[in-house]
């Protein structure tokens, strides 16, 4: 922490933890609750490159980022693996006193992830939909085959990229009857699967409540197979409700951002690859870092500017999604990144 700068709060005394570093709204997967194929085809317009900060760009607004108190930083993206020689921005990365992460698809070779460890990376989140090969293949909508995600599981585990994370977004209807068998799957394997409640991020996935499989549904399909007792949260602003299996077969995060939300403990700002601030998975305001990256702002006019940006923070779009605010557009979760 800069001793010119203390520990940043915003309008909800929410401090500044975390930072998504989107580096690419680019993805090979065309899952049908974030990227459907129907509206991001062949003819869909992506960023180009020229518009996308550099590793240098990202890697200066990072370290303003930790100097104002971020203490984990993860990669995201869209799929993060598609930024080229991205092990060269983790390298930057690792040079600063945090902790780095990302979340992928696992869908690139295995031999891949020795790579990302030794570049720096510390821990792996894979996301995962499903075990049930058809069921995952028209989810991701691109034939994709559960697996080489699991061989990509298997690689980082080896790696020593761990705890590793499952993420699957469940939705009803779809893979709901997958809930347990991942369950059971990952029980004991040192893996930490989390279930995640459909959301309304963007405005392109058709998400309607009805879609929802809550997290209290969730629980109640694990629970009543294999049983389940709470844990209490590892700090302040952990997203995923922590249970243990109760015979000490590891644990399973559930997150429920739409039925149960945490928005009174969130402490991520999330920042795209063109340089636009978020301070909401759900907001539909951005922030312009781009312009004063390219100004060559000094660093400590940007981390000033960082800094206000989160004192005026009030974003609370989960507690407040059954009323009539913050319904303008919104960015898609592959822009603004998981």
């Amino acid at each position: 922490m800069n001793p010119d700068f203390p520990e940043l709060i915003d309008h909800l005394q929410r401090p500044l933890k975390d930072l998504r570093l989107s580096v690419t709204d680019r993805c090979n997967f065309r899952c049908t609750y974030c990227m459907p194929k129907s509206r991001f085809n062949r003819g869909y317009a992506f960023l180009p490159e020229k518009e996308l900060l550099t590793f240098e760009e990202l890697f200066r607004l990072a370290t303003c980022f930790v100097e104002l108190g971020v203490k984990k930083i993860r990669l995201t993206g869209g799929e993060p693996l598609l930024r080229a020689h991205l092990e060269r921005l983790i390298s930057m990365l690792a040079t600063l006193p945090v902790d780095i992460s990302m979340t992928t698809n696992g869908s690139f070779p295995p031999q891949r992830v020795r790579a990302l460890r030794d570049a720096g990376l510390k821990r792996m989140t894979i996301s995962l939909d499903s075990l049930d090969d058809a069921t995952f293949k028209s989810i991701n909508d691109v034939n994709f085959p559960v697996s080489t995600v699991l061989k990509w599981i298997d690689a980082c585990d080896a790696a020593g990229l761990g705890p590793i994370k499952i993420n699957a977004v469940i939705k009803k209807g779809v893979n709901e009857d997958s809930i347990v068998p991942m369950a059971r799957y990952f029980k004991g394997s040192g893996h930490i699967i989390r279930f995640i409640e459909f959301m309304d991020v963007g405005r392109t996935n058709g998400w309607q409540m009805g879609d929802v499989v809550t997290a209290s549904q969730i629980h109640a399909h694990i629970h009543s197979e294999m049983p389940l007792e709470p844990i209490a949260a590892n700090y302040r602003g952990e997203v995923a409700q922590r249970w243990r299996y109760s015979d000490g077969g590891g644990e399973i995060g559930i997150i429920a951002s739409v039925t149960q939300p945490f928005c009174g403990d969130c402490t991520r700002a999330r920042l795209t690859a063109d340089g636009s601030l978020f301070t909401c998975l759900f907001s539909s305001k951005k922030h312009d870092l781009k312009a004063l990256v390219k100004k060559h702002t000094s660093g400590g006019d940007l981390k000033s500017a960082l800094a206000q940006i989160w004192i005026e923070r009030a974003d609370r779009y989960s507690a407040l999604r059954t009323t009539s605010e913050d319904r303008g557009p919104k960015a898609e979760m592959f822009f603004i990144g998981g």
